[in-house]
């Protein structure tokens, strides 16, 4: 749909100042390791929300398939890793809603704070409403909530420095920083707490992580954040609202509909996830590239944009398997046995944020040094998909094992390699986005890149209904195909860089 223009005629064209005149003020003040003072309380709500959502979703998996005896609701273990694969891709996926709100009702800084509200609110569902209907509740509340987390601050941190500031990708790592912070505490309180008092009691302590962001964010809120994000730069006119609520409405109905007669099975919600994902992509960037408020520059880095777009797909269809594949993995295969505690499955999960923790400093403290000599953003996604496609060949050496018999050592290592491979990508992407992105569009353009993240997200969950750990040759098979694949990418993506370069005009 078509949302260029608003009741009367042509948004007139947006202006660079918005932004640059952000990060001169900013520049004045204080700063936080020599970046933008608003980074800290960005840093600081992202950090509280992934606490939230890293940790919910750390226990998902094993919440649907684990059986009504264990606390569980004894789900087919195939659709419980649909389900967890196709809401991963559905919290990216609400980008899509969270850039509407952003750039033509709200703005980008009160849409991230409408949203971390929704997201305590979807927290508070699992843990006091039982059965399928408090997890359909939360579900849907909290992948509504992160998406517009996500989508937001990470504009607005955006709108913290001009188009050409150096300084653009390091504060980007440093924020990822809060990110893992998150991710990290998340899963290991998380998995703690359900141990000791059950599922419903490790989903209610991410609803107290998703208060204090909230707390903690509103205190700081005027003296950090400034004037960022408060723009609204293609407003929709008022008498167009209850339209777009009742099909919204209508949506959602059809939707559960669908769910609940049985027409759309529960193992088929990844592949459906990932193919609405793709649609909206191609939309949004059809839509962007057709509009009159869209240069000819702005244009070619729109098609420069689309290689990293496949590259960034490929790339999260791996890296998420940790929440389905390697759920599964450590539920089954690895041995968790430290100093004689049985450890929880879902604790491998802060293995990721602990490396990224240790070197995102490293990589930002890099890219900083490097300066213009640095890498293109072709040549990172490439030499990304390059190191997580080798990753999974070190399972083979494992396959076929019996239950417990793999050594936590492996799956350290895999996830080292899972982390140099993420510093790669993923920050540079969030960058690289707000960077391509045309005026008009700067919400929109960042849920684009969010679409890669949901199409892989998803595509995470089709993977684990292909895995078979019971099977030597099978399993086998699943990790040399998927990782010969990745490589393949990523040779390709590297081989591209001087076209890529071009397109992006003066964009690396």
């Amino acid at each position: 749909m078509n949302t260029d223009t608003s009741k009367g005629g042509v948004v007139p064209e947006p202006t660079e100042p918005s932004s640059g005149s952000v990060a001169t003020d900013t520049h004045r003040e204080k700063q936080f390791f020599g970046q933008p003072w608003g980074l800290a309380n960005l840093f600081g709500v992202e950090m509280w929300e992934r606490f939230s959502f890293y940790g919910m979703q750390s226990i998902l998996a094993f919440y649907l398939y684990y059986s009504v005896t264990e606390g569980g609701l004894g789900m087919d273990q195939t659709a419980a890793l649909s389900i967890v694969g196709a809401y991963g891709g559905f919290v990216y996926m609400t980008s899509l809603v969270a850039s509407f709100l952003a750039d033509r009702v709200f703005g980008s800084e009160k849409t991230l704070f409408y949203s971390a509200i929704v997201v305590m609110i979807g927290h508070l569902a699992l843990a006091f409403i039982p059965g399928y209907v408090g997890l359909s509740i939360g579900l849907v509340l909290i992948g509504l909530g992160s998406g517009g987390v996500k989508t937001a601050a990470q504009v607005v941190l955006g709108q913290l420095y001009s188009h050409t500031d150096p300084r653009r990708d390091a504060g980007f790592s440093i924020f990822y920083m809060g990110v893992n912070i998150g991710g990290l505490f998340g899963p290991l309180i998380t998995n703690a707490i359900w141990g000791w008092g059950g599922f419903h009691w490790g989903f209610g302590i991410a609803a107290v992580g998703m208060a204090l962001g909230l707390i903690q964010y509103v205190a700081m809120r005027k003296t950090t954040i400034g004037a960022a994000g408060h723009d609204v730069p293609n407003p929709l006119p008022k008498s167009q609202y209850a339209a777009w609520l009742i099909g919204a409405l209508v949506v959602v109905a059809i939707v559960v509909a669908l769910v609940a007669t049985g027409i759309i099975k529960l193992e088929w919600l990844s592949n459906i996830t990932a193919l609405i994902a793709l649609i909206a992509a191609i939309g949004l960037l059809a839509q962007m590239y057709t509009s009159p408020l869209t240069s000819a520059a702005e244009k070619s880095r729109l098609l420069g944009f689309i290689p990293m777009f496949i590259g960034g797909v490929l790339f999260f269809a791996i890296f998420q398997t940790q929440f389905t594949v390697l759920a599964v993995y450590s539920d089954t295969r690895l041995d968790r046995n430290f100093i004689g505690i049985d450890l929880p499955p879902g604790l491998i999960n802060s293995f990721n944020p602990i490396f990224i923790i240790v070197f995102s400093g490293i990589f930002a403290t890099l890219w900083t040094k490097l300066g213009a000599k640095q890498w293109s953003t072709a040549v990172k996604f490439g030499v990304a998909n390059i190191v997580i496609g080798v990753a999974l060949f070190f399972f083979l050496p494992f396959a076929g094992g019996g239950d417990n018999s793999t050594p936590m050592a492996l799956i350290i290592w895999v996830y080292f390699l899972f982390t140099i491979a993420e510093l790669l990508l993923s920050p540079v992407g969030n960058s690289l986005a707000t960077k391509v992105a045309p005026e008009a569009f700067q919400s929109r353009m960042f849920a684009v890149w969010l679409m890669a993240v949901s199409m892989g997200t998803s595509l995470s969950g089709t993977l684990g209904g292909y895995y078979d750990p019971t099977d030597a040759g099978a399993e086998k098979t699943f990790f040399i195909t998927v990782g010969i694949v990745t490589i393949i990418i990523g040779l390709v993506i590297i081989a591209s860089k001087n076209w890529v370069l071009k397109k992006f005009i003066d964009v690396r």
